[in-house]
């Protein structure tokens, strides 16, 4: 994995929230992300999974510049765009797209598909080589499946997953490298999320696309993803190859959380991993591991040390004690 060649690198990001404590002279902080480090290697899809609230949304905000990192830092290309400011940070914003959750607040309602598709070339101030902007706009609403009289309609006239759609198109218009898909089919029904996934594998191979992808849905990662990587209460706990993790998973809330998914069968038998006990308060930096409150394989070690994410095995890490040499 090492020798593939990495687009974008995340070192020891951190990122807290200020919040209003009962002793209003004493600052308190939210950490919504600790000490992340990740990569993504070009042309390959990073999915991020973990329950709501563990820091997944956080996290791709602050690779898009929409929060900015309290520590650590973000490099595209082996470039630092954590530092980026004025006409260098809006050229990075060429090169890394956002497809937010929410088709419907999404797109403005007072602009036709065409408008808001062609928006980010005024922006940018660009001009697409050898056609107007109207006509290439038009090309990419042909390529993620939509017609051409669409492009004159305002959004309160399409459905959920032609607006997802929309807003893929407008994504695409400064050909980006990135794409960082924020929860992209989570609003839309079983059978147009399965258009929209598909969808998004095509437009990877045609334009040449790396993604960072994030969802709950341990299914829907499981189809897009080449890797994952498994978040917790503001930390990744997990790391590897989407195989590997179904087939076995290391950390115990990695495998707490695929024992929830139903068994294929009414007749497989299939054991549920319960996590007892209570949920640590992200306020502060809490010492030791994350889930020790809730772990059975936990030691005092657990409560005082914090694990690093390490490699356990080819192309597969992990942050737990059980596997440290």
């Amino acid at each position: 994995m090492a020798e593939r060649d990495v687009l974008l690198e995340v070192e020891h990001l951190t990122k807290t929230f200020p919040i209003q404590g009962r002793n209003r002279e004493r600052k308190q902080f939210l950490y919504a992300l600790d000490d992340v480090s990740l990569q993504i290697h070009r042309g390959e899809t990073l999915g991020v999974i973990g329950e709501s609230g563990c820091g997944k949304s956080t996290l791709s905000r602050c690779i898009v510049s929409l929060h900015k990192a309290t520590e650590g830092k973000i490099f595209l290309d082996g470039q630092d765009i954590s530092q980026m400011r004025g006409k260098e940070r809006k050229n990075m914003h060429r090169r890394i797209q956002m497809i937010f959750q929410d088709p419907y607040s999404s797109l403005d309602p007072r602009k036709t598909v065409a408008q808001s598709v062609m928006e980010p070339f005024i922006i940018h101030n660009i001009q697409p080589e050898g056609m107007s902007r109207l006509e290439r706009a038009l090309e990419l609403i042909q390529a993620v499946g939509l017609d051409q009289y669409h492009m004159h309609r305002y959004p309160y006239e399409f459905s959920g997953g032609q607006r997802q759609r929309i807003n893929i198109a407008r994504a695409l218009t400064v050909g980006p490298e990135l794409l960082v898909c924020d929860e992209p089919v989570s609003a839309l029904d079983v059978s147009m999320q399965a258009q929209v996934l598909n969808l998004l594998i095509r437009l990877q191979q045609e334009f040449h696309l790396t993604y960072l992808f994030i969802s709950h849905d341990l299914s829907v990662i499981r189809y897009i993803s080449d890797t994952i990587a498994v978040m917790y209460l503001g930390h990744i706990v997990e790391l590897c190859p989407a195989g590997d993790i179904y087939q076995r998973p290391l950390h115990p809330y990695t495998q707490a959380l695929l024992s929830a998914i139903p068994p294929s069968s009414p007749f497989e038998e299939k054991e549920q991993i319960e996590l007892k006990g209570d949920i640590p308060s992200p306020i502060g930096r809490q010492p030791g591991c994350p889930l020790a409150s809730r772990c059975q394989h936990c030691t005092q070690r657990c409560r005082t040390e914090r694990p690093e994410l390490k490699a356990v095995e080819k192309d597969h890490s992990v942050a737990c004690f059980l596997y440290s040499q």
